[in-house]
């Protein structure tokens, strides 16, 4: 696991292996979750839209969204 150490202008290079997976280039933007005392590094996605898209499939059982409809 790669260390990285914080500059005295406080940042990060992040390792190779870690840009390579990510499929990160120069420029490329990134998004920073903080929770608790956790911090998430990952790439900005290029459209929200698609990337949510199908996020909560199978959450509902079969069904019940057809009889949650009918009930209004």
């Amino acid at each position: 696991m790669p260390i990285v150490k914080l500059s005295t202008k406080n940042q990060i290079v992040i390792p190779k292996e870690a840009r390579e997976s990510m499929h990160l280039k120069g420029r490329d933007e990134l998004l920073v979750v903080v929770k608790n005392n956790l911090t998430i590094i990952m790439p900005k996605p290029k459209s929200y839209r698609e990337t949510l898209s199908g996020i909560g499939k199978g959450v509902y059982g079969k069904g019940y969204v057809k009889k949650e409809r009918r009930s209004w």
